[in-house]
């Protein structure tokens, strides 16, 4: 981000919201400095339904990681692109947010205010559907939030209505990706506020939730060839002609290795696995983020089936980091699983993306205090957060997926 000194951090910590005060911000000088590293956090909260101790987190947090700066500094006139998880479950009842929580969110906020900054932006491709079931309006009311609309028509991909396009990289699935302005806009900087949860592709976390920004129908990114081969007229000039050549190329690669759970029969299968996880890299490889974050502060831990069973766990952690792939291994191993066995983050490594999917690489610090405190990762406690990742023959609908990864063997 920046080079900076302990006494440049202090002089503008010092005068923040004062007249003369910098005209800039940035990261708490430590994780500034550490970007490879991963912070957590223990936070103290008794139950789902206390708004206040959960919007009071979000806030505490907030002041200790956004400091003012003096120049060079992220401007405090740049635009702050907001990507909370909001998600419902698909089923029969009253709205009922499962993703990131709204105090927190919130509190989270107040802080970047605090900072000095005043331009927000609320993206979401799936917030058409979710709106009604957080507070996350209310929220964006009272702090004057913008929020995208997130859906378009197909001439407004022919005539780039508030979007922005990115050519990807060697490119796998998209050529151009298309995600809602102003992300990847000039003057711009961006927070991911992940939610920790069960999903078909094992857990959501940071690298998933940065799908939500992708212009609708281009973030669909999980019903496999339906979405590849079978897309719109207007999606398909953005796909790669070789598209199904170079998938079953990889996709053959990776299983000849010996992963497991490459002989899957599970609906969400092997092939719709590694489709998301091309598509997901062709994303990430055109976003820059600024921090992200996995709010674990109560998390819903899934019963055997699909239907429900759900019961709500008190983590009581938020991990944070400047990179999404190491943040999320660290995420996958505390939700009781072992990261070498999920796809996406070995192909990450593959195309360049990330340097490690082995969480045991990755520095832990603990967050206390505004001070970063060495830990080893195994000093936080795990909390099973059962998935419907790739089912084994006679394995439960809900499983961990635990089982022993070489990652000597696997350095690829």
């Amino acid at each position: 981000m920046m080079d900076c000194t302990r006494r440049q951090f202090l002089g503008t910590a010092a005068v923040g919201g004062k007249p003369g005060a910098p005209a800039c911000f940035g990261l708490h000088p430590f994780i500034a400095a550490n970007p490879g590293a991963v912070f957590i956090r223990r936070t103290r909260v008794s139950a789902r339904s206390d708004a206040a101790a959960l919007r009071g987190e979000g806030l505490r947090l907030g002041h200790e990681i956004f400091v003012p700066w003096e120049k060079p500094g992220i401007p405090l006139t740049h635009r702050i692109i907001l990507k909370p998880n909001v998600l419902v479950p698909r089923r029969p009842g009253p709205p009922d947010n499962r993703g990131t929580d709204p105090g927190f969110y919130e509190g989270l906020v107040m802080a970047l205010k605090d900072v000095g900054l005043r331009k927000f932006h609320f993206v979401e491709a799936n917030y058409n559907r979710s709106r009604k079931s957080a507070h996350y309006e209310e929220i964006h009311e009272r702090h004057g939030v913008e929020m995208c609309e997130p859906e378009r028509r197909p001439r407004h991909f022919r005539e780039n209505f508030e979007m922005t396009w990115s050519r990807v990289p060697d490119a796998v699935v998209y050529q151009r990706i298309p995600h809602y302005a102003p992300i990847n806009e000039p003057d711009t900087w961006l927070l991911n506020i992940a939610k920790w949860r069960s999903h078909g592709m094992c857990l959501t976390q940071s690298v998933k939730n940065e799908q939500g920004l992708v212009v609708s129908p281009f973030h669909r990114f999980c019903p496999g060839w339906e979405m590849v081969t079978g897309v719109p007229d207007f999606m398909k000039p953005e796909i790669r002609p070789d598209v199904v050549e170079r998938v079953n190329r990889y996709f053959e690669s990776h299983r000849r290795m010996g992963y497991s759970r490459y002989d899957s029969k599970a609906a969400l299968s092997p092939i719709r696995q590694e489709i998301w996880a091309q598509k997901t890299c062709d994303n990430l490889s055109v976003l820059k983020t600024g921090l992200s974050m996995i709010e674990a502060i109560y998390a819903f831990a899934p019963g055997e089936d699909r239907a429900g069973g759900e019961t709500v766990c008190m983590p009581n952690l938020v991990m944070f980091g400047q990179d999404k792939f190491r943040l999320d291994l660290v995420g996958l191993w505390l939700g009781g699983h072992e990261p070498g066995n999920v796809h996406l983050y070995r192909i990450a490594k593959e195309r360049g993306l990330s340097n490690t999917f082995n969480p045991w690489e990755v520095p832990v610090y603990e967050w206390i205090g505004a001070r970063a405190v060495p830990r080893k990762l195994s000093d936080f406690p795990r909390t099973p957060l059962k998935t419907y990742y790739l089912r084994k023959d006679g394995e439960p609908a809900y499983h961990l997926v635990d089982e022993p990864f070489d990652y000597e063997k696997h350095r690829l």
